[in-house]
């Protein structure tokens, strides 16, 4: 299933490529027929596009391979690495638009066969929005951040194109020149905004940093599905590489029970998970003792072993599912 996945990934994201190659081939000719600097700034941005996707397409290839000796995590993290070389070269485009506006508003250049050329940027927007749903809606199916990084700049791209097309009308209409170059200037600072986006949440997952919101759910489902053996949780880790998720937990059980019958409580929790998230997973669970103090909290009926009353549970959060501490068995 896991390699049927990453599959589908990596054609979409060729078929993705392809259509963008096209796209970009036709936003140089509208260039070209109308010396338009705000046209050049649509072609430059599908530059990205192109050189992002087979950048994509090679991070997703790596991401297939299985894991190995010298990467025991897979190699999924590349995703978000391309997804950060796609972030910087969206930036990096926008300054070059800028750079090349404020130079045309000195220098201005005669502007040529405008119909032809809102025609074909906005053919092109349309494409771009069509492509962008596709690469989102795979991306979330299949867990690939590259693919959803991707989809989100192809669809930003349609937004600032129709405001583009919206620019490229009133200067067809007005025939006021230094239009041409506010309006690549606008633009331009759309496109950085937008590769500083992508470059902000890309260094988030590169430099592991922890999904509160995948954290937080997570546990309301295990408190859901809370088993009678299952004293409490904490240690939780949750990190995402690529389209896998990497959870790390210590779960607190009954002191007494043996090593067969306190590994069957890790396989419940494992199970609870796996029924909830359909996503390739790697567990880790360090099954603790509970020890006396814990007596108020436990459910757990009919224990021989009790030295305090039962009172209430402790609901299950975020903080203490992720709390950081140690539990030391009592002797027996």
């Amino acid at each position: 299933m896991e390699i049927q996945d990453s599959e589908i990934k990596l054609t979409v994201q060729k078929r993705i490529v392809a259509v963008s190659v096209l796209i970009f081939v036709g936003k140089l000719i509208a260039f070209y027929v109308t010396n338009s600097v705000g046209i050049l700034t649509d072609a430059l941005e599908s530059i990205v596009n192109v050189l992002t996707g087979f950048l994509t397409v090679y991070s997703i290839s790596v991401s297939l391979k299985p894991k190995d000796a010298d990467h025991p995590f897979g190699h999924g993290k590349v995703e978000s690495l391309s997804a950060s070389v796609e972030g910087f070269l969206i930036f990096l485009a926008g300054i070059i638009i800028i750079f090349e506006a404020v130079k045309r508003l000195f220098i201005p250049s005669e502007i040529q066969e405008l119909g032809v050329g809102i025609f074909i940027v906005a053919a092109g927007g349309v494409l771009n929005y069509l492509l962008g749903m596709y690469s989102i809606r795979t991306g979330k199916k299949h867990n690939s951040i590259a693919l959803v990084a991707g989809g989100k700049h192809l669809h930003s791209d349609f937004y600032s194109t129709i405001g583009l097309v919206i620019g490229l009308i009133l200067l067809w209409i007005t025939k006021i020149v230094w239009l041409d170059s506010v309006i690549a200037i606008i633009f331009g600072g759309i496109i950085i905004y937008t590769g500083f986006k992508i470059l902000k949440e890309t260094t988030s997952n590169l430099m592991d940093r922890a999904d509160f919101k995948i954290v937080e759910e997570l546990t309301n489902i295990l408190w859901k599905n809370k088993q009678e053996n299952w004293v409490e949780m904490h240690n939780l880790k949750l990190l995402k590489y690529g389209d896998r998720y990497h959870i790390d937990c210590d779960l607190v059980v009954p002191w007494y029970l043996n090593i067969k019958e306190a590994h069957k409580e890790g396989d419940k929790l494992k199970e609870v998970i796996l029924e909830n998230y359909h996503e390739s997973i790697d567990f880790t669970v360090h099954m603790d003792a509970c020890f006396p103090d814990m007596c108020h909290q436990c459910a757990k009926k009919d224990c021989l072993h009790r030295q305090f009353p039962y009172t209430d549970e402790d609901v299950w959060t975020v903080e203490i599912v992720t709390a950081k501490r140690s539990v030391h068995s009592p002797s027996s």
